[in-house]
């Protein structure tokens, strides 16, 4: 169309370069191109002309793919475009063309990711069409109203789970199996062999036997462990395009389920400016249930945590020593201040694992090599940031805390491992 235009201005120059007669080729090349219009626009296809359904999921996990199956019909071969309007959930999808194949029907697979909890909207399907001269546009808004709910990916967690439970060191972790000398609580007596730990030789049994026999233990179950989720400002901000509430989910849920086949009881809590939901520690069946309907309820807060307000509530619910896991974030060492403060008044009554998910882009700068003066301050700022985490960490862990500052790739496997550390060691 603009190079219609821009050929009809050419030709309004010609009365007044060549000669004032010319004027008729100018207004005949006018009237041609108001006529292809007009004519193009009639022969387009209408707005009813083009009918669009959609069936969205029933469900979908946080970070994980899914789509909306959309199916068009319309005019065969009708070169379509759809934008897509959607809410502030999901992660809106790159326009596409589609052409109707000769029967004027259509399917697409429209991929959505959500970005938070909650429902991912798919508000409206924009969609525009040209006629057969491509002069003419129509361009239609179909409502589409959809809500789908975005929950914690359990999926993932399961999946991963399945992958673990092949590997020799969670299997022992989790099944009820002996090894000389592990554990507090006797197991069994068994007859010595060479490479058995020679403290766990039984004397008086070997004597009344008349052979070596050593005792076995197994490690102490029924352990009371508690997710506590800081569910602050920090624990919005997007890794990956997850927030850090949900890859703390989803490295929780994982971590309740081999706790829960372990023998242990598990239970969570979450707090901000506030304490907020509770779940007191079970070893039921239906723990890991009740764990993932609280967490994908869990809301995101634009409020600034109080770990004095939320850890002394914390306390005051817990009657035995625990396993606390704390999942929260901090900026530097003066806003962390308080948390260790708190963390060191936690840990003389129970043994705390605090977990931040650590940020991978200040990796990255602090290690890439300076191109410029710019890259060469970015640098600068991203190595003392990860020295001032380095020395929040370093100081937790002088109060006894346990410390795992991982990426979200790697938190999950440096959790579970770190759990079944302190189960064989019986440090609960």
């Amino acid at each position: 169309m603009l190079l219609l235009l821009g050929a009809g201005a050419a030709l309004a120059l010609l009365p007044v370069l060549v000669g004032p007669d010319l004027w008729v080729v100018w207004a005949g090349y006018v009237v041609v191109i108001i006529a292809a219009f007009l004519g193009d626009m009639a022969f387009n296809a209408r707005r009813g002309d083009v009918a669009l359904t959609a069936a969205p999921p029933g469900l979908l996990y946080i970070g994980d793919r899914a789509h909306v199956d959309v199916a068009l019909q319309g005019r065969p071969r009708l070169d379509v475009d759809l934008r897509f309007e959607v809410g502030d959930n999901v992660a809106r999808p790159d326009d596409v063309r589609l052409r109707l194949d000769e029967a004027g029907t259509l399917g697409y697979e429209v991929p959505l990711l959500a970005k938070r909890r909650g429902n991912a909207e798919m508000l409206a399907v924009w969609l525009r069409w040209e006629g057969p001269l491509g002069l003419a546009q129509r361009t239609v808004r179909r409502p589409l109203d959809v809500a789908v709910p975005v929950v914690p990916n359990v999926r993932a967690v399961r999946d991963l789970a399945i992958n673990l439970l092949t590997r020799r060191e969670l299997v022992v972790g989790i099944k009820s199996q002996s090894y000389v000398g592990d554990g507090s609580e006797f197991e069994s007596l068994r007859e010595y062999a060479p490479g058995f730990d020679h403290r766990a030789i039984d004397w008086k049994s070997s004597a009344r036997h008349q052979k070596l026999l050593v005792r076995e233990h197994r490690a102490e179950r029924n352990h009371a462990i508690v997710m506590a989720f800081d569910t602050g400002y920090l624990m919005r901000e997007p890794l990956d395009g997850v927030p850090r509430l949900d890859h703390a989910i989803n490295a929780a849920l994982l971590l309740s389920f081999v706790c829960l086949k372990g023998g242990d009881r598990v239970g969570m809590y979450a707090f901000s400016d506030r304490p907020g939901a509770y779940l007191a520690p079970s070893g039921s069946l239906q723990s890991l249930s009740r764990l993932q309907r609280l967490t994908a309820d869990l809301d995101y807060h634009l409020t600034e945590t109080n770990f004095t307000y939320g850890m002394t509530d914390l306390s005051t619910r817990l009657n035995r020593r625990s396993l606390v896991i704390v999942f929260t974030d901090f900026v530097d060492t003066v806003s962390a201040e308080l948390m260790i403060d708190n963390m060191r008044r936690m840990s003389r009554r129970h043994l705390v694992l605090f977990v931040s998910l650590r940020d991978p882009v200040p990796d990255r700068l602090s290690k890439a090599s300076p191109q410029n003066v710019d890259s060469l301050h970015r640098a600068v700022i991203a190595d003392e940031y990860l020295q001032e985490r380095a020395l929040v960490m370093r100081r937790l862990r002088r109060h006894g805390v346990q410390c795992i500052d991982a990426n979200p790739k790697d938190v999950s496997t440096r959790l579970i491992n770190r759990y079944l550390e302190i189960q064989r060691r019986e440090m609960v």
